[in-house]
């Protein structure tokens, strides 16, 4: 394939962008084959390119092979939360959509694919959550006029990370695998492998819900915490001090996981994503979610989204305000005066100069006016239910793939930002559509005068 990719560390030489629109009478441009009025060829008009490119190009150095443009990867992170697709499903989709290829900058249409699908991975981690909150703080500012509202509504949610239900038996299976394979990789000859027995301790666990062989179940799993602290301690043994060193992060993680017990804090759900951490719901078909709590506040009037947070705790809603209220403050240009919320955030009357407005009894002595004001308010609050849902399953929300902390919370961020965009792309049908209730209008008022005249 061809094309440089962006080195881990190493910074690569920033691509020049294209700029020539020569046109050719046998091989017309993009821009003269698509439909002008498609809300993609739009949205791509709209959107401050060279902003992009200024903010990101100290990511780059003036040395070593090209990178890609800085457009193309921009374009392509929109494009694969616009359209709710994998990096393997985008770049095998780009090569054969011109509106995509439009939308990220190209101006003749593209056989070969535009990049492999990990130089998405490098170039995320390179931009940051700086970057990407540049990005939704653009595709706000899109709107024009909303970031002027002084009313915002706030609600949490949880980001579930791409994990099994973690259970002690999955834990301590895993933990013996990864034993198994490091033993291996540097050449350890095991004592004992302990194979039939981890076979016959996991067959143990599938009908753990019987009464006749729950304690069967329950031996089986005190019987592989008990080889993983066998091959752990043979590994440290036998192991050279270097490769020990290398691995001592891991074997910590292993004994956190062998000795929690049930009603242990901050417990490991899982071994390659440490980080996430259970959260209770109430939910009758789901009680638990296991990932981060994530914060997002919109425009009370419009619904642009102007702030989204992941937290790395499980904390008390309330305790999110001033995070959330000072990422909406620097993307709105201004602190808003009132923040709309639910229960979950009883407590909280005011932070800094917003009042939090939870619903609830009135007090004693609002006029009726004022009580329908504050009714009004709590509807309009019930709107950013439906959003957090467009976000989970139009957007890439419901199920996060992406790694770590830093994962979580640029996932959510190009969440929010496609959900902005979206709303964007639908206002440019708006016109289109009132011309066509003109043209029923017209044809409707004409139809009363045809039959008098029969």
């Amino acid at each position: 394939m061809r094309g440089a990719k962006p080195g881990r560390n190493a910074p690569s030489m920033k691509a020049r962008s294209e700029t020539s629109q020569q046109t050719s009478f046998l091989m017309p441009s993009l821009a003269e084959q698509c439909d002008p009025r498609q809300a993609l060829v739009k949205l791509a008009e709209e959107i401050d390119w060279g902003h992009f490119e200024q903010a990101f190009g100290e990511h780059y150095s003036e040395q070593g092979r090209p990178a890609k443009p800085v457009r193309l990867m921009v374009g392509l992170l929109l494009l694969k939360h616009l359209e709710n697709l994998s990096d393997e499903q985008l770049i095998e989709r780009w090569v054969q959509n011109p509106y995509y290829q439009l939308f990220c900058g190209m101006t003749q249409f593209q056989w070969e694919l535009p990049c492999h699908p990990t130089d998405l991975v490098y170039f995320r981690r390179r931009i940051g959550e700086e970057g990407c909150t540049l990005l939704l703080q653009s595709s706000a500012q899109l709107h024009g006029d909303v970031l002027k509202e002084r009313e915002i509504v706030v609600d949490t949610t949880v980001q579930e990370k791409n994990i099994t239900h973690p259970t002690d038996t999955k834990l301590y299976h895993k933990i013996i695998q990864r034993c198994w394979k490091l033993a291996d990789s540097h050449g350890v000859k095991l004592r004992r492998r302990y194979s039939k027995d981890v076979k016959n301790a996991v067959l143990a666990q599938r009908w753990r819900g019987h009464a006749k062989r729950a304690k069967q179940a329950r031996r089986g799993v005190r019987r592989l915490r008990t080889i993983a602290h066998c091959l752990i301690r043979e590994l440290r043994r036998k192991l050279s001090a270097d490769e020990a060193a290398a691995q001592a992060r891991n074997f910590e993680l292993y004994k956190r996981v062998l000795n929690q017990k049930p009603k242990d804090k901050n417990k490991i759900y899982s071994l390659h994503e440490p980080e996430v951490y259970c959260v209770a719901k109430g939910k009758a078909h789901k009680k638990y979610e296991f990932g981060s709590k994530a914060s997002v506040a919109m425009t009370k009037d419009t619904g642009v989204i102007v702030a989204a947070v992941a937290h790395p705790e499980n904390i008390y809603d309330g305790h999110t305000l001033p995070e959330v209220l000072e990422v909406t403050e620097s993307i709105m240009g201004q602190r808003p005066s009132k923040a709309i919320v639910d229960r979950g955030y009883r407590g909280r009357k005011k932070v800094g100069p917003t009042e939090i407005l939870p619903p609830g009894k009135p007090p004693k002595g609002q006029t009726r006016s004022q009580k329908n004001r504050m009714r009004k308010r709590f509807r309009r609050r019930a709107a950013i239910e439906p959003v957090i849902g467009h976000l989970k399953h139009d957007f890439r929300l419901a199920r996060n793939y992406l790694k770590g902390q830093l994962g979580d919370q640029l996932n959510l961020l190009l969440a929010a930002t496609a959900w902005n965009l979206r709303k964007r792309m639908r206002q440019f049908l708006w016109p289109l559509i009132q011309s066509w209730l003109q043209l029923l209008q017209m044809l409707l008022n004409t139809l009363p005068s045809t039959a008098g005249a029969r």
